[in-house]
C-alpha cells in the first residue's frame, strides 16, 4: 500500500472529490484532507492511500489544475525526526512561561519596567509597563 501527499488542494476539496480523482487510476484504500484541530477548516493538503496504481497517478495528477489550484503530488514519506531544542542540561526551552520585563512605552518615550504582573496574586491590574517615563528629563541610573 502506498500513500500519497497532495498539496495545494483547493479549501473547499472534500476527501469524496479526492477519491473520485485518484479512483481513475487504482482502488482508493482512503482519502483524509488535513484540517485545523481549532477552525476545522482544510490545510490545503490531504493524504490518498492506494494498493495500485499510486505510480500512474502520482505521473498523471501531479501538476494538474483542479478547481484552480496546481496539485502537487508525491509518495509521502514518514515525517522526519526533529531534533531537540534544549538549554543544554536536558531541559526543553519553553515559550510560554514568564518571559520577564519589557521596557514599556513606545520607542525612546523611557516607560517603566514592563514586566507582567498581576501573576503572583497580585490582582490590583498594574501590569507594569507606566507612563511615558522620563521623557525629556535626565535619567537617574543609580
Amino acid at each position: 500500500m502506498k500513500n500519497i501527499y497532495v498539496g495545494n488542494i483547493s479549501y473547499q476539496m472534500t476527501e469524496e472529490q479526492l477519491t473520485e480523482l485518484f479512483g481513475n487510476y487504482g482502488a482508493v484504500s482512503s482519502a483524509r484532507v488535513v484540517k485545523d484541530n481549532r477552525s476545522g477548516r482544510s490545510k490545503g493538503f490531504a493524504f490518498v492511500e492506494m494498493e495500485e496504481g499510486a505510480e500512474a497517478a502520482i505521473e498523471a495528477i501531479n501538476g494538474t489544475e483542479v478547481e484552480g489550484r496546481t496539485l502537487r503530488v508525491a509518495e509521502a514519506h514518514a515525517p522526519e525526526e526533529r531534533e531537540r531544542r534544549d538549554d543544554g542540561d536536558g531541559n526543553r526551552r519553553r515559550f510560554n512561561g514568564p518571559r520577564g520585563g519589557g521596557r514599556g512605552g513606545y520607542g525612546n518615550r523611557g516607560g517603566g519596567g514592563g514586566g507582567r504582573g498581576g501573576r503572583d496574586g497580585n490582582r490590583d491590574g498594574n501590569r507594569g509597563g507606566g507612563n511615558y517615563g522620563n521623557r525629556g528629563r535626565e535619567r537617574n541610573y543609580e
